[in-house]
Formats: C-alpha cells, structure tokens, sequence
C-alpha cells in the first residue's frame, strides 16, 4: 500500500486506559496516525505503543472530552486475535472535536486506497463513505486539475485574503448580517464553507455560536488556525478542518452554514456548487444559509468610450508593414477576441439604458445541476434613443435572518466592492429609440475552468405603427469567458454623478420578494433623463 496522502498527524491526550482487567490510567501520551494505523504511545518509546488498524477500528465518544477506541479481532484469525479497547481522556473538548475530525480523515483515505488492493477487498466501512467519495469524484470529473490547483493556490496566499478583508462592504456586511441576528448562532452549530482566513468562522463564535467548523481546502487553513488561536477567547468553539466540503467528514450536523461563495456575475469560480453541496452533506433539515439567495441583475447599457477603447485595441493587427510583414491576417481574430473578454470595472448607472431585470438563485432549494446551464430570457423597454454596446450585470445576496434582512449589493452606484461589475460588450451595438423593446437572451455554460462561457443575444423589435405585427429590426450575438475578463477598475469615471444625486435614486435593490424566479418589474432603475 503506498503511503497515506495526509503523511503524519500527532495529538496529546491526556491519558489512556485499556480495556482489560488491571486497567490503570497512563501518563500523557501521544496519539499518533501513521499510514494506515492510529498508535498510542510517549514520544521516545515506541515498542510499547497500543497500536490500532483504522481499516477496522471505530471511535466513539463517552462524553465532551472522552472517547472509546475499539477494534475487532481480525478476520484471518479470530482464534488467535482478540478484540482490544482503550478509553481517551482528552485535555479539552476542543481537542477531542479536532482528535475526532483528523480521525475520520484518515479512515477514509485508508478505505479509498484499501478499496483498490489487488485481491479486491473492500472494507465494510466503506459504506459510510459512499456518498462522500462520489462527490469527491464528482470534483475531479467536472474540475480540471490544473484550475483547481491554482485555484487554491491562489486563495491560500495572505494578500488575496487581505484584499477581501479589506473590502469593507462585504466584510461589514457579513459581520453586521451575524452580529445582527445573534439568535440564528447562539447555541447553533455552525459550518463555514471556504473559511478562508477564518473571519466568517470568528464572527459566528462573536455571535454565541455553541461551535463552528471552518472547512477550508487550500493552504489558507493553516493561517486560518493561527488566526484562530491568536482569539483564545473564541477558539476554543472553532475546529479548523484543512479538505474540500466535497470530501470531509463532520461528527455532527449544522444548524447553520456561512460562506463566501460569490465570484464575479456571482457565479464565477463555480463556489456556488460546493456551498450546495455542503447544504446537502451538512445542514440539518430547515437549517438556514447565510447567505440565503442571490440575484443577478441584468439591464442594457450605452458607453461609447468604452466601445471604442475595445475596439482600437485591435488596430495594432491592422498594420500592413511591421517590420516588414502584413499583420491584417489576424486582425479578424484578435477583434473577436478582444469583444470575447468581459469588463469588469465600476460604471455609473446613467449608462444604463432600461430598466434593470433579475435572475434569482435560491441557496436552501436549488439543485447543483441547475449551475451547469443558466439560461435566462431577457426583455427590456429603451428609455431613450442611443446605441446599445451590451449587458451590464451586477449581484447581490441576502441574508434571511430571523431578525435582520441584511443584503449585500455590488449594484453601480452603490458604494464598490472588490467585485464591482461586469459588461458583457458586443462587436455590433444595435439601435434603439425610446419605447422600444429590447429581447434576447443570456446563456450561460459551465467549464472546467471554473468559470462559464457566456452567450449573449441582444436584438431590437419593431415600434412605432404596427409593431404589434412583431419582427426583428436587428440582432447582435457574442461568446465570451469568464475566465478571461478584462480588468479595467483603473480607468476613470467618463461620466461623474452629480452631487444632488443619490445611488438610492437609481437604483432600487431590496424590494424583491425573494420567492419569485425571473423578477421583471421589482428591482428597477429610476433614470435621471
């Protein structure tokens, strides 16, 4: 057998007790997990190690801070094995909570390599594991190994985790959204999906959380632990577990999960799937989910300024003498590719060019499959003659507490968060006159990559005398990546508000009511013409 993944893990408990007649307690020792064995025993003396196999041992607890480590006797030989027992006294309940964790852990990685043994023998534990291992596998299936290994990497670096925390508007929010409704956390057991550096995790225990499990998979988890430990006030009630929600196992359910899965266009980085899934491997029965839903908002936008900047990105391929040679041939291919890269920067609201339209997503009743293809119709009424270059989208999420209903917006106008926005432009703009109606379609497929290709149709209907016979005037289509947006936070404001106008003028963000589907008329823009 080839040796364990996870390496080697040590606890000091403080003592242990056979299960036999004399029976006496043990100075402090250390419980070692080693391969595929868990071994108790000091530091110096190995010889005298109670050694179990995890393929066929079992832990049980007898109370906070005590637990039962039992095994049967082997199958080989009944005859000449016996069963053996031992009791745990841990120093606290903490380190029994994260003895337990770590236990499961490594049993399960004994019975997935045991499961591949070439005599085909199975551990009858495995079972228990079954669900788990197919959501593992289900990672790897539709998550290529190079993103997600940058992925993580990515998000086990301090300066990106800096870079979220000090996103006030989305800190601030999370933490008014706990502190608020304290009686949705205190004496609940509460899950933290992609703890990240863990601040969801001590906001929770800050609200009177009974103990909270903060699942991180990338390297951040041992930040997360430090952090953590640095808060001895609040640590004692937080269990960092260092795996993905896919694959680890909890030793109880939560009453409440928490998490930050919002990625660009709220679903970029396909987080939103792994917090479904946590829902379904963890949550007990009516548990709440912080955040609850999530709305994309979607409203066609005129920025001349921008088209052209788009646009004469290309024109180096224009060039028919570079050093000699004529660059034309590729000027088709790098102007679709540049329209191909969404933006994501902040705009301000008067580009909009219609009322705005919302696609919602329920976290506690949507399915993980209904991620992979977002199909959402559009229809919008022109407020004005201009040219239409694309779509502007934005999100925004709530948290359905029980006595707060706090939402979280990335709308324009609104104060910015490291989010901002997102402008899906098209290579044609179509023409539009006041009144008239503007239909399509956004579609979006989920890749890989963890992200999504993004199919836009915007076209122009008839108006004016007999626009009741129907028709398309004009059409314009684009495929894009989300994977690959242009970041242009940088460049200045074209377009300044003026100062008698206030973002809650343009836009309204929480009148929805959050058990419609694809909401039309609730979450409009008020234009300032």
């Amino acid at each position: 057998m080839e040796n364990n993944k996870l390496g080697e893990q040590d606890f000091l408990v403080a003592s242990i007790s056979q299960l036999s007649i004399s029976g006496s307690a043990s100075p402090p020792v250390v419980a070692r997990f080693r391969s595929d064995s868990l071994l108790f025993g000091s530091e110096s003396d190995s010889d005298d190690a109670v050694q179990f196999d995890l393929s066929n041992c079992q832990l049980l607890k007898l109370g906070p801070s005590q637990s039962l480590c039992i095994s049967e006797a082997s199958d080989i030989n009944k005859e000449k094995s016996y069963s053996k027992g031992i009791t745990i006294q841990f120093r606290n309940e903490e380190e029994s909570r994260a003895f337990h964790c770590a236990f499961e852990q490594w049993k399960k990685e004994v019975v997935i390599q045991g499961s591949s043994l070439p005599n085909g023998i199975v551990s009858s534990s495995a079972s228990k594991f079954d669900d788990k291992i197919e959501a593992s596998s289900k990672f790897d299936d539709k998550i290529e190994a190079s993103s997600a290994k940058m992925y993580f990497h990515y998000y086990g670096q301090l300066l990106h985790q800096q870079n979220m925390l000090q996103d006030y508007v989305r800190t601030g929010s999370y933490y008014a959204a706990v502190l608020e409704n304290r009686n949705d956390f205190i004496d609940r057991v509460v899950v933290d999906v992609g703890a990240g550096s863990g601040i969801l995790s001590l906001f929770a225990a800050q609200a009177g959380a009974k103990h909270v499990y903060a699942v991180e998979a990338s390297d951040m988890a041992d930040y997360a632990r430090k952090l953590i430990s640095g808060n001895p006030l609040l640590s004692q009630r937080i269990t960092v577990i260092k795996g993905k929600v896919e694959e680890v196992e909890l030793p109880e359910k939560a009453d409440i999960l928490i998490s930050e899965p919002m990625g660009t266009l709220l679903v970029n980085e396909r987080m939103l799937e792994s917090y479904i899934i946590a829902r379904d491997r963890f949550l007990v029965p009516k548990g709440k989910m912080f955040p609850t839903i999530g709305r994309i908002h979607m409203a066609p936008f005129s920025d001349e300024y921008l088209y052209i900047e788009i646009a004469n990105k290309a024109l180096f391929w224009q060039q028919q003498n570079y050093y000699g040679v004529n660059l034309t041939p590729l000027h088709g291919t790098a102007f679709e590719g540049y329209f191909s890269q969404p933006v994501v920067d902040a705009f301000d609201p008067r580009l909009l060019v219609a009322p705005a339209i919302s696609h919602v997503i329920d976290f506690t009743s949507a399915k993980e499959e209904e991620l992979y293809n977002i199909d959402i119709p559009l229809k919008f009424v022109s407020n004005t003659g201009t040219r239409v270059h694309g779509l502007a989208c934005w999100f925004d999420v709530l948290f359905d507490g029980s006595t707060v209903q706090r939402w979280l917006t990335t709308a324009p106008g609104a104060p910015t968060t490291h989010w901002y926005q997102l402008r899906c432009v098209l290579a044609q703009p179509i023409y539009v006159m006041p009144g008239q109606e503007i239909t399509g379609q956004l579609h979006m497929v989920a890749h890989k990559a963890q992200s999504y290709t993004i199919h836009l149709t915007l076209s122009a209907k008839m108006w004016g005398p007999g626009a009741e016979q129907g028709g398309i005037l004009q059409t314009s289509s684009g495929k894009l990546d989300l994977k690959e947006p242009y970041y242009r936070m940088s460049q200045p404001q074209a377009y300044p508000m003026s100062q008698d106008q206030q973002p809650h003028q343009l836009l309204q963000t929480q009148d929805l009511q959050i058990h419609s589907q694809d909401d039309e008329g609730s979450d409009l823009l008020q234009q300032s013409v």
